[in-house]
């Protein structure tokens, strides 16, 4: 099944419900709507690309719309904004390899919170429940950060073993 402009009404209305559903999920998640209908739309793109009069088209949104949901992907890291040589407009892509590249940028973001837990436990006290309760996500940030490197090498390894490149 294609997602471009030649799609026929049943394939471009089964995969407009697809980015939808996704979406709702996204959104119960905790992202706001527009976004994840945009990093939906992003996701079903065969290249992983679209600019944003594209991305305005296929959800039947305003540009305006689209402007704030791709400002918002591209500070969480799922989405970059990139301009192909020769190209005048900008456009939004996920990368291949998006999942790992999120969750790999994750700690200076996992450290930035241990400091700020750290902070906040050591002016309520160890013997708080307040403080204690602080600690223990410093200590969940922590334990975070130690294990995500390892994480992220198994996954690499698994996905050596167990991902074949579409048409190979």
């Amino acid at each position: 099944m294609t997602n471009g402009p030649d799609d026929s009404p049943a394939d471009a209305g089964e995969l407009a419900r697809f980015v939808e559903r996704f979406a709702l999920h996204l959104v119960e998640s905790g992202i706001p709507r527009m976004p994840a209908r945009v990093f939906g739309s992003l996701l079903v793109a065969e290249e992983g690309k679209r600019t944003a009069g594209e991305l305005a088209q296929s959800l039947n949104v305003s540009p305006a719309a689209v402007s704030g949901a791709v400002r918002y992907l591209t500070q969480v890291g799922l989405v970059v904004r990139a301009r192909d040589p020769g190209e005048r407009r900008d456009h939004y892509e996920v990368t291949d390899d998006l999942w790992y590249e999120a969750f790999a940028h994750r700690d200076k973001v996992l450290e930035q919170w241990s400091t700020v837990m750290t902070e906040g436990a050591k002016i309520l006290g160890p013997h708080t429940k307040a403080g204690w309760r602080l600690d223990q996500s410093r200590q969940f940030f922590d334990f975070l950060r130690d294990e995500l490197p390892t994480l992220m090498g198994r996954w690499r390894e698994y996905q050596r073993s167990h991902t074949e490149e579409p048409g190979g």
